[in-house]
């Protein structure tokens, strides 16, 4: 991968004649001999493509190679399976300096198109605009961008992109620095112009609170929602819902990277909560001392805790102070709260002597 004055480009040498795959764009190379690639991604040309009845179905790529290397480029599509059945639905343009033709699939798999090449310039996988109509879900994908703490506000920003599945990491992240990937399972199902909504009970802002999935390929990519939560937030709960409140896409996230640490230090404490759930929602009497220390931790958000303080009877409290502590992070901080109130300890040594 190169970067040259912000823009990125990839070279890779192909030892020989076979199939290569590009780990970081998916585009896979048919060679008829040893030779040198060398790409990137283009901006597209809507009205070009909106002249042929077509639109983008993925990224632009201009390749560079020694003509008759590459016989076959196979383009990453985004499409689930019942999508794929409309015939004419996806090809291939392709683009030189005397104008663009359409090129037909040779073979259309799970993930990719296929497609005999001519020779090499600018090639782009689209979509019919009639035939587009006819399909509903495309293959999405849910990507995490966490930006430094800020000291002043002491927030810090957890930014969320809800993307085709063929636009790939490297060309996202670069125009989401300083602020950090975080590793997470991605993939969701997503219909283009619908309406979704982010949860996530440990945010003390999220905005938007609702937002449209567009089919964007670039060039710019800017995040769908900003979460906003406190410095010392280590883990989150995010739920993505569609306009039925149906999840398509859930996940426990880490933002330190540090499994190991997670899964053993809060192991007690989410283990015991967990267990005791019933007894501590039916036996923990002062909720206030709890939310207190809640608050100054940065554990729970202040409409989290003006909703829990709204509450008439503790037994609501306490049943709504777990609702909204779901990692192992916040369960573990809470045994810790209650280990340290006097008043608690008879209950937890019976509770901790039953198991």
């Amino acid at each position: 991968m190169l970067t040259d004055s912000g823009k990125t480009s990839y070279r890779f040498r192909c030892p020989g004649p076979g199939v290569f795959q590009c780990a970081l764009t998916g585009l896979m190379f048919g060679m008829t001999q040893e030779a040198e690639l060398l790409y990137r991604t283009v901006q597209w040309d809507e009205s070009l493509l909106q002249s042929a009845g077509k639109t983008a179905a993925g990224l632009l790529f201009s390749i560079k190679c020694p003509e008759d290397a590459v016989c076959q480029l196979h383009l990453p599509h985004c499409e689930t399976k019942d999508a794929l059945l409309p015939d004419g639905l996806l090809s291939v343009v392709h683009i030189t300096d005397d104008g663009m033709s359409i090129l037909e699939p040779l073979e259309i798999t799970d993930t990719h198109v296929v497609v005999k090449v001519p020779h090499l310039s600018a090639f782009g996988l689209v979509w019919d605009i009639v035939k587009r109509l006819w399909t509903t879900s495309v293959c999405g994908q849910v990507l995490l961008f966490l930006g430094p703490p800020n000291p002043r506000t002491e927030r810090k920003i957890l930014n969320v992109l809800l993307l085709p599945s063929n636009i790939h990491l490297e060309e996202v992240s670069k125009q989401q620095q300083p602020y950090k990937n975080i590793k997470t399972a991605s993939k969701c199902k997503l219909i283009k112009d619908e309406s979704y909504t982010l949860v996530c009970p440990e945010a003390i802002k999220i905005q938007p609170t609702e937002e449209d999935f567009d089919l964007d390929f670039g060039p710019n990519y800017h995040p769908t929602y900003e979460i906003f939560l406190p410095t010392n937030a280590e883990e989150v709960n995010l739920t993505v819902q569609d306009q039925r409140e149906t999840e398509v896409w859930k996940r426990e996230v880490d933002l330190t990277g540090d499994y190991k640490t997670q899964s053993t230090d809060h192991e007690h404490g989410q283990h015991f909560v967990d267990r005791h759930r019933t007894a501590l929602i039916n036996r923990v009497s002062d909720t206030a001392a709890i939310l207190d220390n809640l608050m100054e931790k940065g554990l729970i958000s202040s409409e989290n805790y003006e909703a829990v303080r709204a509450k008439q009877t503790t037994h609501d409290q306490m049943r709504d102070i777990l609702k909204f502590l779901p990692t192992a992070r916040g369960k573990d901080a809470l045994y810790k709260i209650l280990k340290e109130m006097r008043n608690m300890k008879a209950l937890l040594d019976e509770l901790e002597g039953s198991g």
